[in-house]
């Protein structure tokens, strides 16, 4: 405190905030913060506090009776076996922003935050932070920890506190977050007996806000394992169901040095851990846990859903270089067959379901899409002949949504669309199928049903950046330059690192001639993603641009060297081209553009480069095709008469 006293800081938002998972787990800092705001907000803005609701309640789950759920998908009233989505780690960072939001709306004014032993903090603790950090100016962030935790950053490091030399039983008290090393070796000099009775009777003093940090601790260092596990698995469930997956895989190995291997609560802690620990990109460790339930179990489900668990290991690895379909096969097939001898007819029809549609991605990925929508449809065939009518909703709005996707690729977009209805009845709070029907709209010419659906996943969902992105999509299609840049700003606020964002606003940006500023995101987004065929095209039209011709050719071959299929590069690279007096090439590079889709504008400049080539009749051949691509396109009407009365 006494350093704390030679900064010169806004008044403190709340008292020095000890960040040590330890204490509540996920968001140990900001449901602090919480704590300070949310009470004082509820009588000056309720309506601002309903409109974090999601984010409260994720954060500060003690907070729940003051903050009725708004918004809540159907997952939270559903049993245990039933609630089969594990949101992706990206959530987090949806919350993060609801609650960097909520406070930027309530400040009085501004607040200093100070944060100690951040070097112990959660996942979510760090990441809200550092959202805080960029999006809340009137926030002056002071850490305490060895550690940087921003690099060059606006926070304030202030040395970390020092604590007196504490005994054994103070120890405890700190929940074990305290750094005396006198006091831990007390600690450690107790019998196990008396260390057990001590993290016993601090377990008995606390509330329910410690049941994901401090409580399975003391349980876990106590007498009673039940107790233990039986804390563990709580905190692990609720953390699932959070998108917590970090504290998941940190608790559930916990839970699994305690169980009983072969137990049910055992598999359940594995079966958690390990899918955990794939989302995190941690797929060896989770391979090891599925091994392992192998070797130790010999109940069919558990080596139905192992192998599952591994097949998806492979399908979905997000780097497709790494994937293995093949060997994904094999173990979906593992699964497939032994789910298929299940005897319990409702346990047989969810797993198998399950099964099928998880080898319905294989196929997919292998490009077998008629395969994979049979296999999907058998699975909606099982759900709804041998499920009760109200049991697995989520299951079937997973199928539903997963047909859709498929008819859509396959050309029945109507019937796509009835699925996507569908996915949507069962679950209206649930964001992501908004935002797969409203780019359906989009493409079908439906827009305003389009834009209306991404409205509405931002209305349910905390900050959704896809949900801008999409919406900007539409309006640069409409010509609506400013509001897509607009939502664009809005993107990269929320997700710096939304790579695609920064294409599209360098592309917006050309077109409003601020080059300058294009610039900067093509060096952003390529510093992000170097060899991304987009922003390297965008570079190319930027040097073309400024006359750096070489540098823009350049910049279009290493386009095209990473996509070929990119209809863009080579179009402007075939303006490139023509402006450096190369109109074969140019001819070349638009041929190559119209194979991959026609557009009037490729024909008008393919017949502009044929024509100073002297291939007249080629030329009118393009023309005519413009015209009737875009028949109310002034330029290539004149053009074309032009070219009749010359003719």
């Amino acid at each position: 405190m006494a350093a704390l006293r030679t900064l010169e800081l806004p008044p403190l938002l709340t008292s020095v905030v000890n960040g040590h998972r330890r204490l509540r787990g996920p968001y140990t800092v900001g449901g602090a913060i919480l704590r300070a705001l949310v009470p004082d907000a509820l009588e000056r803005s309720p309506e601002l506090v309903a409109t974090h609701d999601i984010e409260i309640r994720s954060a500060a789950a003690d907070l729940r009776p003051l903050v009725p759920a708004r918004r809540e998908t159907i997952e939270a009233g559903l049993p245990e076996d039933e609630r089969i989505l594990v949101p992706a780690p990206r959530r987090t960072l949806r919350v993060a922003n609801g609650i960097a939001e909520f406070v930027r709306d309530c400040l009085p004014g501004p607040r200093a935050l100070v944060v100690d032993n951040l070097h112990e903090a959660d996942a979510t603790d760090r990441e809200l932070l550092r959202v805080l950090s960029r999006r809340v100016s009137d926030l002056t962030l002071v850490v305490g920890s060895p550690e940087p935790p921003w690099g060059a950053a606006r926070p304030v490091d202030a040395p970390a506190r020092e604590m007196p030399d504490e005994d054994a039983g103070d120890y405890v008290a700190l929940d074990g977050t305290g750094d005396d090393p006198a006091a831990y070796e007390a600690y450690r000099a107790l019998s196990a007996g008396e260390r057990a009775r001590l993290h016993d009777a601090r377990a008995a003093e606390l509330g329910p806000e410690y049941d994901l940090g401090a409580l399975p601790y003391h349980r876990e260092h106590g007498s009673d394992r039940a107790a233990a596990l039986r804390s563990l698995w709580a905190a692990v469930d609720h953390c699932v169901a959070e998108g917590f997956l970090e504290a998941v895989a940190d608790l559930g190995l916990r839970g699994l040095r305690l169980a009983e291997p072969g137990s049910d609560l055992w598999w359940r802690f594995t079966q958690r851990t390990a899918t955990a620990l794939a989302g995190l990109g941690r797929r060896d460790r989770a391979l090891e846990l599925y091994e392992r339930a192998r070797r130790v179990s010999v109940d069919p489900a558990v080596h139905a859903a192992s192998a599952y668990g591994t097949a998806m290991l492979d399908a979905r690895n997000p780097v497709p270089a790494e994937r293995d379909l093949p060997r994904a096969r094999g173990w979906i097939n593992e699964a497939i067959a032994i789910s298929t001898l299940l005897p319990d007819r409702r346990q047989r029809a969810f797993k198998l379901g399950f099964d099928q549609n998880g080898r319905a991605l294989i196929e997919l990925r292998e490009g077998r899409v008629a395969r994979a929508l049979d296999l999907v449809q058998s699975a909606i065939d099982l759900a709804e002949r041998d499920l009760p009518p109200q049991a697995h909703p989520v299951h079937r709005m997973v199928l539903f949504a997963n047909r859709a996707q498929l008819l859509a690729r396959t050309g029945r977009p109507a019937d796509a669309l009835r699925d996507l209805d569908r996915a949507i009845a069962i679950d209206p709070a649930f964001p992501d199928h908004y935002l797969d029907r409203g780019n359906l709209l989009f493409e079908l010419g439906r827009a305003d049903e389009a834009l209306a659906d991404y409205e509405t996943a931002i209305q349910v969902s905390p900050p959704l950046p896809e949900a801008y992105y999409n919406r900007a999509e539409l309006r640069l299609a409409e010509g609506d330059l400013a509001q897509a840049r607009e939502d664009l700003d809005h993107v990269i606020e929320l997700d710096p690192e939304y790579v695609n964002a920064y294409v599209n606003r360098a592309g917006v940006l050309e077109m409003l001639g601020e080059h300058d500023a294009a610039r900067g995101d093509v060096e952003t987004g390529l510093g992000l993603d170097p060899g991304n065929a987009h922003l390297l095209g965008v570079l190319g039209q930027l040097e073309t641009a400024a006359g750096r011709f070489a540098e823009a050719r350049a910049a279009f071959d290493a386009a095209l060297s990473a996509d070929p299929a990119l209809g863009s590069a080579w179009a402007n690279r075939a303006i490139l081209r023509f402006e450096t007096d190369d109109a074969a090439g140019a001819v070349d590079d638009l041929t190559r553009a119209l194979d991959l889709g026609e557009d009037a504008a490729l024909y008008y400049n393919r017949a502009t480069a044929l024509a100073v080539l002297g291939r007249d009749l080629d030329a009118e051949q393009d023309l005519r095709r413009a015209h009737e691509l875009a028949p109310d396109d002034a330029e290539i009407s004149q053009a074309l008469e032009r070219h009749d009365k010359a003719g």
